[in-house]
């Protein structure tokens, strides 16, 4: 009876929109898309439960909280103060290049890093998003998680949810939520910056769906490129790009460099990665990769080519971990980024804890086994 009822008024909320959304999808380029993210009036931190699950080859780690935590609580009326605040430095124009590599799509601005990082914050503002995380020091900014429910228009999203929670007894149906995560490099001597954006969706998702056990889950949801390139165009023009000229170069980027990455046995049988690249853009494409895999990188050093991150193996959560939390059980590596030869860079895992023992051998391959499948 619930799920006849759910189809029905699922049905009857949407029916009169998915022609129009069809339509409006053939239609839609950059810049046309309609992208509303839903919150209370006042934004604030979308805590993801402990049944959060994600694919295996993310659930291979699980990555400590070394970056500062801040809580940007922001009401709807402070996002037009967001866009105003950076409306005077927008007016100038600015010169952004895009470059490309396969379907991702990244920034290089001829504004200094410290400009770029401030006019960022005020851009996810403006979209209604509070800033959870920020490492200036490394130049990575990761918002909180928002709702997103493009295919409900705003009008009827609380009348659906109204009498799906009724049928239901849970919370609503089948939201999803995004999140997005800027890394800022410098460049140029670090009169120019390197804009790298990466979205991050989860969807809940019903389980037991008919029996007395029915509830939902968050799972993680296959990433919208087309919603990653439409965010990174909006980014593109927020930091001072022309409209028109914007969405020209992001359509017309061409292809960087061809890209081969293998993996083989390192020394002591650590693993290595092999890239077909020289070591700058190795580095590029090894930050990228630890992006997707939403790990956080405690330090960095781009001269000596090395990320330094704290991670907890999945064979040391244990119960240990259950009463004292993952902080109690991480461990700290390198990630080393040498060139090795004509277009040529070796990527090494290195134990800090210098304590090489087998697990930790074997969890190389794995970590840099999903780096390698980035690519």
């Amino acid at each position: 009876m619930i799920n006849k009822l759910l189809i029905l008024l699922m049905t009857l909320s949407l029916g009169g929109c998915i022609s129009l959304d069809k339509e409006e999808k053939k239609q839609a380029g950059l810049g046309e898309r309609s992208i509303n993210y839903y919150s209370d009036k006042t934004v604030t931190s979308l805590e993801i439960p402990p049944d959060l699950t994600k694919p295996s080859s993310q659930n291979a780690f699980k990555l400590s909280e070394y970056v500062s935590v801040q809580e940007d609580t922001i009401s709807f009326s402070e996002k037009d103060n967001a866009i105003k605040e950076a409306s005077s430095i927008l007016r100038a124009p600015s010169n952004v290049e895009v470059k490309k590599a396969g379907e991702r799509r990244w920034l290089v601005v001829d504004k200094k890093p410290d400009a770029v990082w401030n006019l960022s914050k005020s851009f996810f503002k403006s979209h209604g998003f509070s800033i959870k995380k920020t490492n200036k020091k490394i130049g990575i900014m990761e918002t909180d998680y928002l709702e997103s429910h493009a295919e409900i228009p705003d009008q009827s999203l609380g009348v659906i949810r109204s009498m799906l929670k009724k049928a239901l007894k849970a919370r609503y149906a089948l939201p999803i939520v995004d999140k997005y995560r800027i890394r800022i490099e410098p460049t140029d001597n670090g009169n120019k910056s390197e804009v790298y954006l990466t979205l991050t969706s989860m969807v809940e998702v019903i389980t037991g769906e008919g029996g007395e056990a029915e509830n939902t889950i968050w799972q993680s949801q296959e990433k919208d490129q087309a919603l990653e390139t439409e965010m990174l165009y909006r980014l593109m023009t927020f930091l001072g790009s022309d409209h028109a000229i914007a969405r020209e170069k992001i359509i017309a980027a061409k292809e960087e460099k061809n890209l081969a990455v293998s993996i083989a046995d390192g020394v002591g049988g650590y693993a290595k990665l092999v890239f077909s690249l020289n070591q700058y853009d190795t580095w590029d494409n090894v930050g990228w990769a630890l992006d997707q895999l939403e790990v956080d990188v405690e330090d960095k050093d781009v001269k000596e080519g090395s990320f330094y991150i704290n991670v907890a193996r999945t064979e040391d959560l244990g119960i240990f971990s259950r009463m004292f939390g993952d902080d109690a059980v991480k461990k700290s590596f390198q990630i080393i980024v040498k060139q090795t030869g004509t277009d040529k860079t070796e990527v090494y895992f290195n134990d800090l804890s210098e304590e090489n023992e087998q697990a930790t051998i074997d969890f190389s391959h794995e970590f840099l086994g999903n780096i390698a499948k980035q690519f």
